[in-house]
């Protein structure tokens, strides 16, 4: 089946349709709390939880003993909060930093986890087939249910932004700020936390443990790349990843033994890659392009002042024998002659070319400012 195939049966293909619109809800809810994440330099947050998530996952099977997606989830989502709190915890109690508590959590948590799903394996229970799809995601056994939840939480998700819309952005970028005027810090960060531990816990059963933070920050490095207005960057993450679910959906169920978590997220670096590349204000080709042309304009500014520091020494810039002092001079290309010609200082007749009078008060002007600055 050809990806354009995949588009005509989306529309009346139940799950196909089910699937797609899922992931892509699962893509904008991580994209838009994933930012905050970004903003926050808890990049690495995401797969703490993620991981700290699997125990949950196991525990709330062996206490009930059925697979159901709703009850694994609520295991995952307790056990998330719980390797979260640990984690701010150890950050503000000991002298170690957020990286070290972050990775601390994470071994530990997922190495529990896998010690719960090798016992669960050995038990004599049929259920347990299928329970490690939360490693790797399955994005096929998403039901009507799953995405109904997604799209409750992310409504919730956008009201409580809004509502406190002024205090994360104050918490963002001024914490002491915050603080002094009032504001509970501490309530507006467990807020947060609280729905991208709820964001990644909803992405476990579709792109899995192992990959789910790569899906939580991926849109919204791609959205810092094109803005610095963090409403704008919000959007353009939801978008991003809305898209990156879409598109990876449709690669995915149109090639054979293709995963669909790992190929949404192989798409997500595609467009991390393209912002990073091409974006206007940050992406590496346009600053090589202004590197290039700020190294011109140097380049041309200070051939312009070695033509002054020879041309300073003569009352008449455009006497004969100023202008032979000046062709003499071969701190210069054709390039840069030409360049100078079109801005008007320099004149050229024939092999000939002279200082004019706007070059000559150009320069001058560029000593009085450097002048100044020291």
């Amino acid at each position: 089946m050809s990806i354009t195939e995949y588009f005509e049966l989306l529309w009346h293909d139940y799950t196909l349709r089910t699937i797609t619109l899922g992931t892509a809800v699962l893509g904008a809810i991580c994209g838009m709390l994933g930012s905050f994440a970004v903003l926050r330099k808890e990049s690495l947050l995401g797969d703490a939880i993620s991981h700290a998530a699997l125990p949950g996952i196991a525990l709330a099977f062996i206490i009930t003993g059925a697979k159901d997606s709703g009850t694994l989830l609520l295991g995952a989502l307790v056990s998330g909060l719980v390797g979260t709190y640990w984690i701010r915890g150890i950050t503000s109690k000991t002298h170690l930093k957020s990286d070290t508590a972050l990775g601390l959590i994470l071994s530990t948590f997922f190495g529990f986890g896998m010690l719960l799903l090798t016992f669960i394996q050995k038990q004599p229970n049929a259920n347990q087939a299928g329970l490690d799809k939360y490693l790797f995601g399955q994005a096929a056994t998403l039901v009507e249910s799953d995405v109904r939840l997604m799209i409750i939480v992310t409504a919730v998700s956008l009201v409580v932004l809004l509502l406190f819309w002024k205090e994360f952005k104050l918490l963002l970028f001024d914490p002491d700020y915050t603080q002094t005027i009032g504001f509970n810090t501490k309530f507006i960060d467990v807020l947060v936390t609280f729905f991208i531990v709820l964001a990644i816990v909803l992405g476990l059963q579709t792109v899995g443990v192992v990959l789910m933070s790569a899906i939580l920050l991926a849109p919204a490095a791609a959205a810092r790349q094109w803005t610095n207005s963090l409403s704008t960057m919000v959007l353009l993450a939801g978008l991003v990843g809305a898209l990156s679910g879409i598109f990876g959906t449709a690669i995915s169920a149109s090639q054979d033994n293709l995963s669909t978590g790992p190929v949404i997220v192989l798409v997500a670096s595609v467009f991390v890659l393209f912002s990073l590349i091409f974006s206007p204000g940050r992406g590496l080709l346009f600053r090589e392009i202004r590197f290039r042309k700020n190294r011109k304009d140097l380049e041309l500014m200070k051939t312009l002042q070695f033509m002054y520091d020879i041309a300073i020494d003569h009352e008449n810039i455009s006497h004969p024998h100023a202008i032979r002092i000046l062709n003499n001079f071969q701190g210069y290309t054709k390039e840069t002659l030409k360049r100078l010609e079109n801005e008007g200082w320099i004149s050229i007749e024939g092999q000939d070319w002279a200082m004019t009078q706007e070059g000559f008060n150009k320069a001058a002007e560029m000593y009085n400012q450097q002048s100044i600055n020291e």
